[in-house]
């Protein structure tokens, strides 16, 4: 492997030019794609396997002109202080702007009266209409949204308050200048970190070119593959994030490898060939967990994955090859470890002759290694407090409650909790099959008069029969919010009631709905999680065997994770469930943590955990297999990696915490979950528990059975293969210099 890619980075180096063409030729064949590519129309979310999913196919086959998936939009008119709505001249605005939804776009199905559908608060003062659309919300035109908007707009100049909820008008996730401020502090870290403002734009170029590759891709793709918009959101979180530390792992041993005096393409071809091999298996880690996702069988969180595993993998490509060719255009620029640029304030050359200081990585190894009981106690102590709040976690999927106040759907979500009840925000959809019922009709009067005795229930209106008689569908509406674990219970009773239901009438009974859906997908995902969890960290640890050709290691690095993760939910529990500092976050409505967030947090953080461990380890264990004592090798592995790590993990962080900007609570709970994951996992698990674990076991803890050791394949992660093809190319080099 070290031999390989050696070789591969001084060919990048000296074919510079035909490097930098290819990536140029792909980043603009990748741009011309995206621009050319028609608009993804559809983005369908299904959950195969669900009963929720099975009821939606049920109604498509036999009741196609319900549009049971298509988008809903639910419009609530409130009266002035002092009126109602059934005031006439209210009224008629009320039956004005109805009449007006009815005829603004060809893709409304239905727009119910509210004074026809009984949909008025008892009060008088409010009233709703729902909207239910011809086709799903990802493939409604902008005309449809903008008829929408334009007929709620006109009620309002009646005087009428007007709020539209549900998934029609999707509110757009608003990021501000945040995610532009992670980047800057990205810059910021690596001039630091490299003394050079050369040195420090070449991960930033290479990781914008990698992301822009990637995402420019996942766009030209969309509508081939019906991508959603959060799978370009991920891909680009992550590709940035990865991109920007794959390079500055090889640009920092390139700046090493001058240190130690060698020509820049013998020095870019070592970072190359050991950097760089680091760089694959962390690649190949967080690839692993990626790819991974497809467990889960959510064909939307699948295609997530893949994609930005396959942004991961241009990340590694670019470090591989258009990282050494950049660094042949730099030159002299990209000064040696130790030297500044006359910017900033360094000299030409660096002090010969004298000893250099020991930096902060080397005299905190050495404070571990003399005191390794006392620093893992105080991080898994701290960590297991951090971790307290998972108890009580609670899962679930947002809903127009958890949007910002100053949306229009949540503002309509107030409106109907206020006028009618939470439950109206989230009615559960019920679906009976009536073909093995003798008396179709009579079954449907029963499956209601059953439904209305379920505790938790508001109200249940009449069933509503298709022509054919076959198939009813039976509106129920909860007392609770549709994110309320009274709800969820609800879903199961109705269910649990099914087969009472069956046994006495022969219809099947299914409940659906958004509200259902979302519960369906959160028991998916729980389910899916230990298998997951399973598979991603077992291929990991046999993978990292293989690189570290240790036992111990790979285990090690495994339950620090957990460890890390756990502490990270516990946080989001904390903040996002709890309220704590909450304002400081901009939460503005606490409630149940995403149920996707556990699976999606081991999921990526696994991946980028493993980053830090391999590049950190791989450097003590290269000073070990040259020599070194454990001790040393620790102490020798955090002098050179330390910094660089830091700086990674500082990056990472500044990335991820640029999307807790968002005006959405998903993307919002994702930053913040994978920001304070990184920061524990970098900072806790691998700047602390590691070095103390590997201290306390000394040389056990590179111990591999002779037999496993025979059997492993010999990847060379180290580069001892590279003192025998760098002195032979040497000798190439003099052979042709004296001819």
């Amino acid at each position: 492997m070290a031999t390989f890619l050696y070789k591969l980075g001084r060919l990048a180096f000296r074919r510079r030019h035909f490097v930098a063409l290819i990536w140029v030729a792909l980043l603009t064949l990748a741009g011309v794609g995206a621009a050319s590519a028609p608009t993804a129309a559809s983005s369908s979310f299904s959950i195969p396997g669900t009963e929720a999913q099975k009821a939606f196919d049920l109604l498509d086959d036999r009741v196609p002109e319900a549009s049971a998936d298509g988008a809903s939009a639910r419009v609530v008119f409130k009266a002035p202080d002092g009126e109602k709505v059934t005031d006439p001249a209210n009224k008629a605005e009320v039956r004005k702007a109805v009449a007006a939804l009815k005829s603004g776009s060809d893709e409304v199905a239905s727009a119910a009266d509210p004074f026809q559908a009984k949909t008025v608060s008892k009060d008088g003062s409010t009233a709703y209409s729902s909207v239910s659309y011809k086709v799903t919300s990802m493939e409604l035109t902008d005309e449809s949204r903008d008829a929408l908007e334009k007929t709620t707009d006109d009620a309002r100049e009646s005087g009428l308050t007007v709020e539209v909820g549900g998934d029609a008008l999707q509110a757009m996730p608003e990021t501000g200048a945040t995610e532009i401020i992670g980047i800057a502090v990205a810059a910021v870290v690596l001039v630091i970190t490299f003394g050079s403002l050369v040195a420090a734009g070449l991960p930033l170029l290479t990781a914008l070119i990698g992301v822009g590759i990637g995402v420019s891709s996942i766009t030209a793709l969309a509508n081939a593959l019906d991508l959603g918009t959060t799978t370009s959101t991920l891909a680009m979180m992550i590709g940035l994030a990865v991109g920007i530390d794959y390079a500055l792992f090889i640009v920092s041993r390139y700046r090493g490898e001058l240190a130690d005096g060698r020509d820049r393409e013998e020095a870019a071809g070592r970072a190359v060939g050991t950097a760089g091999s680091a760089v694959v298996f962390a690649g190949l880690t967080v690839v692993i967990a990626l790819v991974g996702l497809a467990v889960v069988n959510i064909p939307m969180l699948t295609k997530m994955g893949f994609a930005a595993a396959g942004t991961v993998v241009i990340a590694v490509l670019i470090a591989l090859t258009l990282i050494p060719a950049l660094l042949g255009y730099a030159g002299k620029k990209v000064k040696p470890t130790g030297e500044k640029s006359k910017l900033l304030g360094g000299k030409k050359k660096a002090t010969e002759g004298t000893e250099p200081k020991a930096n902060l990585g080397t005299r905190w190894a050495r404070f571990v290694t003399r005191r390794p009981l006392a620093v893992l106690l105080v991080g898994i102590i701290g960590l297991g407090a951090a971790a307290l709040p998972v108890s009580s976690l609670e899962l679930g999927l947002p809903d127009d409650g958890a949007q910002p106040t100053s949306t229009t759907q949540r503002k309509a979500y107030d409106l109907v909790s206020d006028g009618f009840g939470p439950g109206f925000n989230g009615p559960l959809m019920t679906v009976a099959d009536l073909k093995g019922a003798d008396d179709p009709k009579a079954a449907a009067q029963q499956i209601t008069k059953k439904i209305s005795g379920l505790d938790d229930v508001l109200t249940v209106a009449p069933p509503m029969i298709n022509k054919a008689g076959d198939t009813a569908i039976i509106s129920v509406v909860p007392s609770s919010k549709p994110s309320g674990t009274e709800t969820e219970g609800l879903v199961h009773s109705i269910r649990d009631a099914g087969g009472e239901i069956k046994s006495d009438t022969g219809a099947d009974v299914m409940v659906t709905g958004t509200t259902a859906m979302n519960i369906d997908v959160s028991e998916k995902l729980n389910d899916a999680l230990l298998p997951y969890l399973a598979l991603v960290v077992g291929l990991a640890f046999l993978l990292l065997i293989v690189v570290f050709r240790s036992i111990l290691v790979p285990l090690k690095a495994a339950l620090g994770f957990l460890l890390s993760v756990l502490a990270a939910l516990g946080a989001v529990v904390a903040v996002f469930q709890w309220g704590w500092l909450g304002s400081l976050f901009g939460v503005e409505q606490t409630g149940p943590i995403m149920s996707m967030m556990p699976i999606f947090m081991v999921g990526v953080v696994f991946g980028l955990a493993m980053d830090y461990e391999v590049f950190l380890v791989t450097r003590m264990r290269e000073a070990y297999v040259h020599g070194e004592r454990p001790g040393e090798a620790i102490v020798t592995g955090f002098r050179h990696g330390a910094r660089v790590v830091s700086a990674a993990a500082v990056i990472m962080i500044a990335v991820f915490a640029g999307f807790i900007g968002s005006s959405e609570q998903m993307v919002k709970m994702i930053g913040f979950g994978l920001a304070i994951a990184v920061f524990f996992d970098a900072f806790i698990v691998r700047m602390a528990l590691v070095p103390a674990v590997l201290a306390l076991l000394g040389r056990k803890a590179w111990w591999l059975p002779r037999w496993l050791d025979r059997a492993l394949p010999n990847v060379d992660v180290e580069g001892e293969g590279l003192r025998d093809v760098a002195d032979k190319s040497a000798e190439g080099d003099r052979e042709l210099a004296r001819v």
